[in-house]
């Protein structure tokens, strides 16, 4: 997990759900593989939010932790190098919110807790069409990034499906660490589009909200899952209010399983879970699913490491507090998407929701 680098905030959170759950695990006396009752160790490991850190510490936590399955990292441009690192040494990994279809393709050890940008990007395009009558969208991003590139790319392929060739007015690019869009935005305003596709992080989305409202923006701004962290407020204030965002789960309004789980991390660490806590908390339960699945552990490394990968493979119906999962055979789960709305309050509310 990134906890330092261009996202601390990711790292922190998936930190807190999985520390949750493990205590909670623990506190009930331990997790039930077959006859024998085992109490969880976790290892964290900071990638440090780059791509060449997470493959040496995914090394690491296989080689000298020999950690029976990897959970992470979270961002696809850590997450793609990582899964071949697990998947060559043949330990699962469950990435909780890399979207991108590249993190799992042809490798049976990588498996995800989220939906992905071939369907994420599709969602978007269809509501900013369906709800803002856009009939011309503008698409702003990181080009150096693998998630932003391949949902912009997903998103655009879209919208000019529905829209035809050429729907899409402005598709402008940056690199990573830039803080001055002036050029792709006064683009953006003069090209006549009737809607603005960011799929940009959290600490990004603030410099690029405020600085097309300067250019004179007036219209619609629609974003992706990751917005969905609880620093965007914080870093964004009144600027971002009134936008909409395609994610996994929406914390304003939710019920049962997820809202408890709401309730116990707002409780413990005083602010509510993003989409990536609520992620990495149904990962590690599919993990220990897959670990009961097994019937029992036999102590034998490679051997429990593929039992594991075999039962994550088999996982149906799964209840997760960021809705129903059942695995595809490569690894990736079918599940709904929802749209959020940040309120006049801040808050990201459930505003709709879009399943497969």
């Amino acid at each position: 997990i990134p906890l330092t680098g261009d996202l601390p905030k990711v790292g922190e959170s998936s930190k807190f759900a999985a520390e949750m759950l493990k205590d909670e695990i623990n506190g009930a006396g331990g997790l039930k593989i077959g006859d024998k009752t085992y109490k969880l160790e976790f290892i964290y490991e900071d990638n440090e939010t780059k791509a060449e850190s997470a493959t040496a510490t995914a090394l690491k936590l296989i080689t000298q932790n020999q950690v029976l399955a990897i959970i992470g990292p979270q961002s696809s441009k850590q997450a793609i190098p990582a899964g071949e690192v697990c998947n060559a040494n043949k330990t699962p990994m469950i990435s909780p919110w890399s979207t991108n279809p590249q993190t799992t393709l042809d490798r049976p050890y990588v498996f995800r807790a989220c939906f992905l940008d071939p369907f994420q990007g599709p969602v978007a395009a269809k509501f900013v069409t369906e709800e803002f009558g856009a009939k011309k969208a503008a698409v702003l991003y990181d080009i150096a990034s693998d998630y932003p590139k391949g949902l912009a790319e997903y998103f655009k392929e879209a919208f000019e499906k529905i829209h035809g060739p050429g729907s899409v007015v402005a598709f402008e690019t940056f690199t990573t660490k830039d803080k001055d869009f002036s050029a792709q935005l006064t683009k953006i305003v003069n090209s006549g589009a009737d809607v603005l596709f960011t799929p940009q992080y959290y600490d990004e989305v603030p410099l690029i909200v405020k600085q097309a409202k300067e250019l004179g923006w007036k219209k619609p701004i629609m974003g992706s899952d990751s917005w969905g962290s609880a620093e965007l407020m914080t870093l964004c204030g009144d600027a971002c209010k009134g936008y909409y965002f395609s994610t996994h789960y929406a914390a304003a309004g939710a019920k049962g399983a997820t809202k408890e789980f709401i309730d116990k991390y707002n409780a413990k660490y005083g602010y509510v879970p993003d989409d990536v806590a609520a992620l990495t908390w149904d990962a590690v339960r599919l993990l220990l699913q897959a670990m009961q699945n097994t019937g029992g552990m036999t102590g034998n490394l490679d051997k429990d490491r593929d039992a594991i990968k075999d039962q994550l493979a088999k996982i149906k119906d799964f209840d997760g507090i960021t809705g129903k999962m059942t695995f595809t055979p490569g690894g990736d789960p079918i599940k709904c998407a929802v749209v959020v709305k940040i309120s006049d309050q801040g808050a990201f509310e459930f505003f709709k929701s879009a399943c497969p």
